[in-house]
This record gives structure tokens, C-alpha cells and sequence, in this order.
């Protein structure tokens, strides 16, 4: 049977699509969760290392998340560039999922030169949409990728929506980093950083003993710390280090230290030839040592920084750049 559209009156148009709307409710509406993953940086490094190397980057990208996916409920339902988007039935699986990628990304990293690393933006987001076990769509897919592309290299942002399906266990390991406005959107709405990694073996923060300032550390693989700012209008400093007493602060180097992301926790590397201490042992330029929650950094007998596995509500949501005075 087939309907004459242009014969309707304008109440059978409107009862019809009252029809269509219940019947697409009743089929295909289902309540998901829905990530996307994106390579951060990816443009540059097309440009720097041309359309192979990016597209070799990219297939990286897919290939993690689907041995992430492996013995999961979730699935890829689309891949754009460097994005994945993906669908799982319940939020806790998504981040168990993505928790397991951002291990297996970093475990890759350490066997790879770090121009070549690779680092993704993560956003997880809970909502009703249309599906038919292969397309999924709907305002909870867009507000998901937007989500992802507010988050900062490394970091797995939920919404709120989300961060209420998850268990106690997981939850606390949420930080809640305030409104956030996503493109598009009238009002900003709330937006939680999961701390992916073991808060042991990867503190999330220092703490400045001197000034109680807590500082949260960037996601990216490798942080720098030191008393410079900027250098030639770039930023110079991941955490710029500095002092209240200005005689004081020039014993800080200008770049002092670094800390990088290794599967095993995280290593501090030293890049000054100030005196620098580590839980008390003297710390040679080019040294390396590991350090976790709880380590003692000295630096030039005038400030002292302590790794933490949390932090306060009261920082950026940048998380780049702190001054400590």
C-alpha cells in the first residue's frame, strides 16, 4: 500500500509523523555509551612527515582501540581522519575499554622516538539515540565528539550523565574540572577528567611544600619543569617553577627538570647542573630515576616539590602553565 503524500491534509501529516516518531522510539531508540578518540596533532604531523607516516599514525590509532575492544560488548562504529568513534552498552565498559587503550598507547610510545609518539584526546558522554546495530546518531553523538575535542592531550573527559553510570570504584577516580562550554552548545555543562593511569605509580600533581600550592601535570608524555616562562613568545615550561624571593628563584634552572610517561610509572630525568634531590639522593644532569606518589624533589635547596596521587578542585582546566611564587 502507498500513501499520496500530496493528497494529506495537514492534520493526517502531523498524526503521521506523530506515528513514525513513536515507531522510531519503539525500534531503534536505545540508551548507550559513546566515545570518541582523536590523534592529537595529527595535522602537523602530516606536514612535517607527509601522507604515509600520517596515515601510518592514524592506522595505529584504530589498531589499539580494537585490540582495546577485544572480549568487550563495544564496537567502532565510525572512523574519520584520526578519530574513532565508538558504542558500547554501558559506560563502565567504555572506560574500562579506554582505560586498556591508554595503557597499550603508552606501552607502544616507549618503543618509539617521541616525534613519532602518539597522543590522543578522549570524550565519553551517556545518552538515548537511534540505532539499528550499525549507524548510531543522534544530539548525544555530537555532543560527544565536542566533548573529546575540548579535552587535552592524553586526558579522558566524561559528562556528567556518564560519570553518574559509573561504580563507586571508578568514580573516585573522577575530578570534576567545573563547566566546560562545548562548541555549539548556550550553556556550559559540567565536565570530569578520569585519572586513567594508577595513581601510585602516576601521580596526577606536586604539591609546593613551601607554599601548600598543589599543581596538576599536564597528560602529555613528557613534562618540563623550570624557571622559564616563555622563550621567544613560545611557551618554555609544561610548569613554570619559580620563587617569592627573586635571588632565590635564579638558583631554580630554566629548565630544571623533566618527567616522562613510561609504562612503569613515571622517570625523572634531570636537565640542570643546579644541585637537585630525589627522596634525599643527590640527582646528576642526565640522570635518571623513577618517581611516584609520595617522591621528594629538591631543587637548589630552595624549593621542594612532593608527586601526589590528587588534587584539589581548584585547578585549571588547562593544567598547563603554573606559576608557584
Amino acid at each position: 500500500m502507498s500513501l499520496d503524500f500530496e493528497s494529506l491534509s495537514l492534520t493526517e501529516i502531523i498524526r503521521l509523523q506523530n506515528q513514525l516518531s513513536a515507531l522510531l522510539a519503539r525500534r531503534f531508540e536505545r540508551t548507550h555509551a559513546l566515545a570518541f578518540s582523536d590523534v592529537t596533532g595529527s595535522t602537523a604531523y602530516f606536514a612535517r612527515f607527509g601522507n604515509e607516516a600520517g596515515r601510518r599514525l592514524q592506522q595505529r590509532h584504530v589498531d589499539l582501540i580494537v585490540k582495546s575492544l577485544d572480549g568487550s560488548a563495544g564496537r567502532i562504529v565510525d572512523t574519520v581522519g584520526d578519530g574513532v568513534f565508538l558504542c558500547f552498552p554501558h559506560v563502565e565498559t567504555a572506560v574500562e575499554v579506554l582505560e586498556r587503550f591508554q595503557t597499550l598507547r603508552l606501552q607502544e610510545n616507549s618503543h618509539i622516538p617521541p616525534e613519532h609518539q602518539m597522543t590522543t584526546r578522549i570524550g565519553i558522554h551517556c545518552g538515548t539515540v537511534l540505532t539499528d546495530g550499525v549507524i548510531v546518531t543522534g544530539d548525544p553523538v555530537n555532543l560527544c565528539a565536542k566533548l573529546a575535542a575540548t579535552a587535552q592531550p592524553g586526558e579522558i573527559r566524561i559528562t556528567k550523565q556518564a560519570f553518574l553510570e559509573l561504580t563507586v570504584q571508578r568514580r573516585v577516580r573522577c575530578r570534576s574540572i567545573g563547566p566546560v562550554k562545548l562548541a555549539g552548545a548556550n550553556e556550559p555543562m559540567e565536565v570530569f577528567t578520569f585519572a586513567w593511569a594508577d595513581p601510585l605509580r602516576f601521580p596526577i600533581a606536586v604539591v609546593i611544600e613551601e607554599t601548600g600550592e598543589q599543581i596538576p601535570l599536564p597528560p602529555q608524555p613528557i613534562i618540563t619543569f623550570g624557571r622559564l616562562r616563555e622563550i621567544n613568545g613560545t611557551q618554555a615550561n609544561d610548569i613554570v617553577l619559580t620563587h617569592k624571593d627573586p635571588s632565590l628563584a635564579q638558583h631554580i634552572s630554566r629548565w630544571h627538570f623533566e618527567v616522562r610517561r613510561a609504562p612503569e610509572g613515571l622517570i625523572f630525568r634531570s636537565v640542570s647542573t643546579q644541585p637537585t634531590e630525589v627522596n634525599g639522593r643527590v640527582i646528576c644532569k642526565g640522570e635518571e630515576t623513577p618517581v611516584s606518589a609520595g617522591t621528594v624533589v629538591r631543587l637548589s635547596d630552595v624549593l621542594t616539590l612532593r608527586f601526589v596521587s590528587g588534587t584539589s578542585d581548584q585547578t585549571s582546566e588547562e593544567g598547563a602553565v603554573t606559576t608557584v611564587s
